[in-house]
């Protein structure tokens, strides 16, 4: 059972380096819950590949840091489409 939960969380870390989207976009792609991803890549990670792991820890800190971009557009979408389709305007 060890080997199965090493191996996704390398999967898991693999794929965020290469795509550097979020941890819940890596949980959508690869089937699997956010939380199991999160505690892959930032706990389980460290002891399997130590290298990985600061590469996956690099994006997950760049992602952390564009939260507040992306929070913020997207709340900009939701509330054009609400004035596009003839919602009010507060």
């Amino acid at each position: 059972m060890w080997k199965e939960i090493e191996e996704r969380a390398k999967r898991n870390g693999e794929y965020i380096v290469a795509t550097g989207c979020t941890v819940r976009t890596c949980a959508e792609m690869l089937g699997a819950s956010k939380s199991t991803v999160h505690k892959d890549v930032t706990e389980r990670l460290m002891f399997i590949d130590w290298e990985l792991y600061l590469k996956v820890k690099e994006v997950l800190e760049k992602n952390l840091s564009e939260r507040h971009l992306r929070g913020g557009e997207s709340t900009r979408r939701k509330y054009g489409k609400k004035r596009q389709d003839g919602g009010s305007s507060c």
